[in-house]
């Protein structure tokens, strides 16, 4: 894919009830993604990085997707000839969940979704055990680059 600039688009459908810096997070969050994209060599477009609650995803999960599961994330992406755009759904209340249950920071658990959703772009698929391996150790790189 040929490189060209990328914008990120963050749509807060949702506020969690959770005290943490929006700005201070999207900063990181466009930070990680030049990182990946640089790694990846994969070309993005507009992204749209959209946060809502569990049912909201779940309306998402059945209506595209034909699953009728909760999930942290749901990635959208649409490939043209020389970049990709897309959109990724992040459910704030299973990422703050995640959080607690993982015993990690809210704000790292949602840079740690966020990775999830651009390796998704990137072609990466957690369809089974290898790839959900394989996409985890990515996600354990790219975190080690937040600051």
């Amino acid at each position: 894919m040929k490189k060209n600039k990328f914008k990120v688009n963050y749509i807060h459908n949702y506020y969690v009830k959770y005290n943490y810096d929006n700005s201070s997070l999207e900063k990181k969050a466009i930070d990680l993604i030049k990182v990946i994209i640089k790694n990846e060599s994969i070309a993005l477009g507009n992204v749209n990085i959209i946060f809502c609650n569990d049912e909201q995803i779940l309306e998402y999960n059945k209506k595209y997707l034909s699953h009728d599961y909760f999930t942290d994330i749901v990635t959208f992406p649409y490939p043209e000839e020389n970049y990709c755009d897309a959109d990724i759904l992040i459910s704030l209340d299973s990422v703050l969940r995640n959080s607690k249950k993982f015993k990690t920071i809210f704000e790292k658990e949602l840079c740690r979704v966020i990775i999830h959703g651009i390796l998704h772009i990137c072609g990466y698929n957690d369809s089974d055990t290898t790839g959900k391996l394989k996409m985890r150790k990515k996600e354990d790189i790219y975190l080690k680059y937040l600051k």
